[in-house]
């Protein structure tokens, strides 16, 4: 079961409550499936009950006991555990792994991507500076991932009225720069505006404009790096600005380049070359990857699951909350969880391919198509040799 199908089951475990009289409330849209926080348990976790608490007129543990028993009941579930507050742990059924690799293997580089943003103008704002050019040219991407356009506007800090590293500018007036004539990454320039005449003519679609309600603008201005990063090259430069969060001065040394497990970005194209030196070897063995369960005691099975299904969750909310470094920690957790599960992949000595082979070597094929898209996103190369 994917977590997008996990969402579904929880609202209708809600939907027959409420058929049933137990809670009075409106059935969300959706429900938000994570793997558990610090204290759960289970593969997935949800905060369902806490969202229909108000609503319902009651404590959201008593929500949480009355949806228990109906998920309890739904097909693929095995185990449901309330913790906290009133979050739901859930623990899934056999073929929980299974779905989550097919559902990868479906859609590929659009895994993950979702439409929370659909339709919707985000604009950006953003101080002449390589780090600030860096975060939102990946933003751009990240945005699009949900459904949404990112627009650029370049700004000037007046040296009189500059203002610390990391603090909101949301109020700051952009000098030269006419947010109608922003320019998206990746397009064309905007058409110039027509000159002004004497006898200005009434136009139905400018006043539409103009009168339309505009987007909120999100004006970013990260910590500055200390040093020129581009002698370090493209991959570790554009690493070395986005993997530390925004507040966050970057690190610019060649420690970026060190090919060692002390270096996150090594671990991370690393692990994504291991899944296509996995896939090569097994070839020759005769040996193709097929969707199946991965036992949890299998080392780095269960971590490797978890980080593959909290995918979506961290796009979204590296679009949501404008920070892509979100996305690249969630590779460093993917990448070494697939370092710590790629011995377990290929058969050794004389031991022939099994049913259980092949199905790890899907879910490590599945954690290189993970790693490559999120390497994308942040512009970095996914090296098939390393």
């Amino acid at each position: 079961m994917t977590p997008v199908e996990l969402s579904r089951t929880v609202l209708r475990a809600v939907r027959r409550a409420v058929d049933e009289g137990e809670l009075s409330v409106v059935v969300p849209v959706r429900a938000v499936v994570t793997p558990p926080g610090p204290g759960g348990c289970g593969d997935y976790a949800t905060n369902i009950a806490l969202q229909l608490a108000r609503p319902a007129g009651r404590p959201a543990r008593q929500v949480a006991e009355i949806l228990r028993p109906h998920l309890t009941r739904s097909e693929g579930v095995a185990d449901v555990a309330i913790t906290g507050p009133g979050f739901l742990n859930i623990r899934l059924g056999g073929g929980a792994g299974a779905s989550l690799v097919r559902e990868i293997q479906r859609r590929r580089d659009a895994y993950g991507h979702g439409d929370i943003l659909a339709g919707q103008i985000v604009p950006l704002r953003i101080p002449y500076d390589i780090r600030a050019e860096v975060v939102a040219d990946t933003l751009v991407r990240i945005v699009a991932t949900q459904g949404g356009r990112a627009e650029v506007h370049h700004i000037h800090i007046h040296p009189s009225r500059a203002e610390p590293a990391g603090t909101d500018l949301s109020h700051a007036e952009p000098v030269g720069t006419d947010p109608s004539q922003a320019k998206t990454v990746g397009t064309g320039p905007s058409p110039a505006e027509p000159p002004r005449t004497n006898a200005p003519q009434a136009d139905p679609a400018r006043l539409h404009r103009l009168h339309r309600p505009r987007p909120q603008i999100t004006t970013l201005r990260p910590t500055p790096a200390p040093e020129d990063p581009t002698p370090l090259g493209p991959d570790a430069a554009r690493w070395a600005l986005l993997h530390p969060a925004s507040h966050d001065r970057p690190r610019i040394s060649a420690d970026h380049l060190l090919q060692r497990e002390s270096n996150p970005l090594f671990r991370v194209r690393y692990a994504h070359a291991r899944t296509r030196a996995l896939i090569r070897n097994a070839a020759a063995l005769g040996c193709t990857g097929d969707p199946g369960d991965v036992p949890e005691d299998v080392p780095g099975g269960g971590e490797l699951v978890g980080a593959l299904a909290g995918y979506p969750a961290v796009l979204t909310q590296a679009a949501l909350h404008r920070a892509p470094d979100r996305l690249a920690r969630h590779l460093v957790t993917t990448a070494d969880a697939l370092l710590a599960f790629q011995h377990t992949v290929l058969p050794l000595g004389d031991e022939k391919p099994s049913a259980a082979h092949r199905a790890r070597l899907a879910l490590a094929e599945a954690a290189g198509t993970v790693l490559a898209g999120g390497l994308s996103l942040l512009g970095i190369s996914a090296p098939d040799y390393l």
